[in-house]
């Protein structure tokens, strides 16, 4: 039986997809066009998220959202990799990597490194929550939590309708 104690309600995921959706026009305020990429399955939910904020609050810029599946048992296997676009799209693109959680680093660091398969123009990633317990040089550029916690303890993601919850167990 597990103990979750809820961290984030809805209320307050909303309030950070909207922050990490300011940030990420902040820090790319002279682009016309920015793709995001959400790795599925929930890191995908989250950029749909983040993308509904961005095109309420920057409808001149032009959004574009695309599906990365990464096989997690097997991720040195390029083949494995599917991308819902071309790597070619992405040239000379601004491209934010999107997950929900960054735990050890792996998931959001082979993402990175098929996505580098493009010339990209800029590459930034964004999480909904950041646990600080990396195994690899990767980082959040933009993160709506950052949270440490002991290697024992989970962050759950969970999408309820519109809503999303995050829990610790």
């Amino acid at each position: 039986m597990s103990n979750k104690t809820l961290i984030i309600n809805g209320e307050k995921a909303t309030q950070k997809i909207i922050r990490i959706s300011y940030e990420i026009l902040e820090h790319n305020f002279n682009e016309d066009e920015l793709i995001l990429i959400g790795i599925t399955n929930r890191g995908y939910k989250v950029a749909e998220k983040i993308l509904q904020t961005l095109e309420k609050i920057a409808p001149k810029v032009n959004f574009k959202l695309h599906s990365l599946t990464l096989d997690k048992d097997d991720v040195y296997d390029n083949n494995k990799v599917q991308l819902s676009t071309n790597l070619a799209d992405l040239n000379n693109k601004t491209v934010i990597i999107i997950d929900d959680v960054l735990n050890s680093g792996k998931t959001l660091m082979y993402a990175v490194k098929y996505i580098l398969g493009a010339h990209l123009k800029k590459l930034n990633t964004a999480v909904l929550v950041d646990r600080r317990h990396r195994n690899f040089p990767i980082r959040a550029d933009f993160a709506g939590l950052t949270l440490s916690t002991t290697i024992l303890e989970h962050i759950y993601v969970e999408f309820k309708g519109e809503a999303i919850e995050v829990y610790l167990d």
